[in-house]
């Protein structure tokens, strides 16, 4: 009975440890103890015309911008922190407000872009920002061999709880 109580106790303390979740909104990042919420950068040049862009998603630090307007897409990514580990750079969307006030949707790969020395592509599209742009990046969590690690060891230890539970019954 001793060594299941001891093989139970190390497994809790494991699960505790390895098996924590974070569970952030969106927009937010973990400094220390505390959450900061993504806000309103300003990377602004008093010399040149300055326009507001937003970027929204994967991103590590998104939220609303003030940038120069020659400012290319890649450097806007650069300013927000780059896209996350779980990005979908083949499916990035600009969404963009017309002069007659209806909304267009731009999607496209930012890896045609990144990795332009190495592609044979006559036709390539580059959206240029532009004032009131929105920047989606979409993603979806993934997971790796911590949170396999994490799930499996929960499982095993509500198993061996139940196993100790009905033998003792």
């Amino acid at each position: 009975m001793r060594k299941w109580f001891i093989l139970f106790s190390i497994m809790f303390i494991t699960t505790s440890i390895i098996g924590q979740v974070s569970d952030y909104e969106l927009g937010s990042r973990n400094i220390g103890l505390q959450q900061r919420q993504g806000g309103y950068f300003d990377y602004s040049d008093p010399n040149s015309l300055n326009i507001k862009v937003s970027v929204w998603g994967f991103v590590r630090y998104p939220g609303r911008y003030v940038i120069p307007s020659q400012t290319s897409l890649t450097d806007f990514l650069s300013y927000a922190g780059g896209p996350g580990d779980d990005a979908h750079l083949d499916d990035l969307r600009i969404y963009r407000m017309l002069d007659d006030s209806t909304q267009t949707l731009i999607k496209f790969n930012i890896n045609d872009i990144w990795w332009e020395d190495s592609l044979k592509v006559n036709n390539r599209f580059v959206p240029k920002l532009t004032a009131g742009d929105m920047i989606v990046v979409p993603g979806s969590p993934r997971f790796y061999f911590k949170d396999w690690f994490s799930i499996a060891l929960s499982l095993l230890s509500a198993v061996v709880s139940l196993t100790i539970l009905i033998k003792n019954w």
